[in-house]
């Protein structure tokens, strides 16, 4: 046992627990305050003991485990035909083109090397992938949005082709197209890969730009080179994914124009302005990579309340439930990445709001709180929840979703990302005002953030969600955040303190009951 766990454990005893994952009874349900629930629940599913939560380890029967006995506890029933558990598979893919390099051939030869010039995978489960002469075409940002007038595939056939695009959408380099700086889904890297594989393609390669993606080249590497996850389909074994996914350094990007004799720098200002057509840079190559892959089962976690209404319609609360688990270890040899903020305080979060529901009259709409798994590796686990649905979309009324609320000191102003797009948006603004706060509606999404958590595969079928981050301006001047997103985001140090602010995660955690609340009994 290292010096870490030990100490836990000794602060655990002190404080007359066995252990991290002892669960809060219904006595102890009574008698804790709001605040004294928020941080007991925080405290123990980022303790040492549930290792940083990963899935498909065995953390995660701990974890999900320990969110069911909660539910039990406060008198919710299963979500899933009479089980808290929503099993899927997942397949995890680790995938190295033959001798670390792609060759190709057009009016002159280059070499793209792995992973400086470009990191490529598949989520297929296949022994090799081995594409004949495969020919790239640029398809600017491999967008078609009929709502924008702008289609990148339009004129062009790219069956069984690879297709370069560029990460972001128009709206990033003109603030007079799509919605200027505030990204819509047709700029994330993953809308791109869906598009190329309605398109037929046989892959397709993000152009890496840091200041259009947001992160570094460093990003796209650490998170591919190994383990790369999707959903599982067994009657397809996945066949009809993507052959490569991958992305391409601007130095890499350099090499196949270079091949091609073209100019590279004029055909991304090209891509940029309306009306430009995608074209074959007349390059081919072969592409041969050796997988190897490991299928897994994975589980959602979901209770539900019933509502005494007729209509069927729900609202579902949502936290995801995983994070990194143990790996490389920080300045301080700590290896376990107990993911406090991200997402324990999602999950006590939610828990505390089903415990407040469960204490009052029963509503008029039924209530779901889902745990997602797999969020942080691609949202897997709210995709396969929202294509097999406890509650089928169309009665779906809202997503509630609870993404890394604390720390938070409390402030006069709430931050929504997402906003304008329902009359979700009305709910937050009354709920904020009877706390006597305000709304600030952020229109900045440049950096994607809105699409990055659970929620945004509800609105992807219609649900209507938005993002609720603390403000900007405190109340108590004097008392700033002392944990600010940057210095803990997916590191070790992302773990629960006693002397963490609480004030603003619980006004933010009532707000968003209030909404609750409201939708629970409306007709609307």
């Amino acid at each position: 046992m290292n010096a870490k766990v030990l100490m836990a454990v000794i602060a655990f005893v002190a404080m007359g627990l066995t252990t991290a994952s002892a669960q809060i009874t219904q006595e102890q349900l009574q008698a804790s305050s709001d605040e004294q629930l928020l941080r007991e629940w925080t405290k123990v599913l980022s303790h040492d003991e549930f290792g940083g939560r990963k899935p498909m380890t065995p953390y995660e029967d701990k974890t999900i485990d320990y969110l069911a006995r909660q539910l039990e506890i406060m008198g919710l029933e299963p979500a899933f035909n009479g089980s808290w558990f929503q099993p899927f598979e997942m397949i995890a893919v680790t995938a190295k083109p033959e001798g670390s390099r792609l060759s190709v051939s057009g009016k002159k030869k280059s070499v793209l090397r792995y992973p400086d010039d470009m990191i490529i995978w598949t989520t297929r489960a296949t022994e090799k992938i081995d594409l004949k002469k495969a020919e790239y075409v640029f398809c600017g940002f491999g967008i078609n949005a009929p709502e924008y007038g702008w289609n990148d595939y339009e004129g062009i056939d790219v069956k069984d082709k690879i297709v370069v695009v560029m990460v972001n959408d128009p709206g990033f380099y003109d603030s007079k197209l799509f919605r200027g700086r505030n990204m819509t889904y047709y700029g994330r890297w993953l809308y791109k890969f869906e598009e190329a594989q309605r398109q037929g393609a046989a892959g397709c390669l993000v152009l890496h730009n840091t200041e259009a993606a947001s992160y570094g080249w460093h990003v796209c590497v650490n998170g591919h080179l190994a383990d790369n996850l999707a959903i599982y389909h067994p009657d397809t074994r996945n066949m009809g994914e993507l052959a490569i996914r991958g992305w391409l350094h601007e130095d890499g990007c350099k090499k196949l124009f270079l091949a091609a004799g073209m100019d590279m720098d004029r055909a991304l200002a090209d891509a940029k302005k309306p009306g430009f057509k995608s074209f074959s840079l007349n390059v081919r190559g072969d592409v041969k990579m050796n997988v190897t892959y490991d299928i897994q089962r994975t589980r959602n976690v979901g209770g539900i309340l019933r509502g005494n209404g007729q209509d069927g319609k729900a609202i579902v609360f949502c936290a995801h439930w995983d994070h990194l688990g143990i790996g490389k270890p920080d300045e301080h040899g700590d290896t376990i990445y107990n993911g406090a903020a991200d997402n324990a305080s999602g999950m006590a979060g939610a828990l505390l709001v089903a415990k407040k529901f469960k204490e009052m009259p029963q509503p008029r709409r039924d209530l779901l709180f889902i745990f997602p798994s797999s969020e942080e590796s691609g949202l897997f686990g709210s995709a396969y929840y929202c294509d097999h649905p406890a509650v089928p979309m169309e009665k779906t009324v809202a997503c509630l979703n609870f993404e890394s609320i604390g720390p938070a000191e409390l402030t006069r102003d709430v931050v929504i990302l997402g906003g304008g797009e329902s009359d979700l948006d009305h709910y937050y603004v009354a709920a904020a005002a009877a706390q006597g706060r305000y709304i600030y509606f952020d229109n900045d999404n440049s950096d994607g953030w809105f699409y990055r958590s659970d929620h945004y595969n509800f609105v992807k079928k219609g649900v209507p969600a938005v993002v609720l981050e603390n403000g900007q301006h405190p109340i108590d001047v004097s008392r700033p955040n002392k944990y600010p997103m940057p210095a803990w985001y997916h590191k070790p140090s992302d773990e629960y303190r006693e002397d963490w602010d609480f004030s603003g995660t619980l006004s933010n955690v009532n707000l968003i009951f209030s909404v609750g609340l409201s939708l629970s009994n409306s007709s609307q």
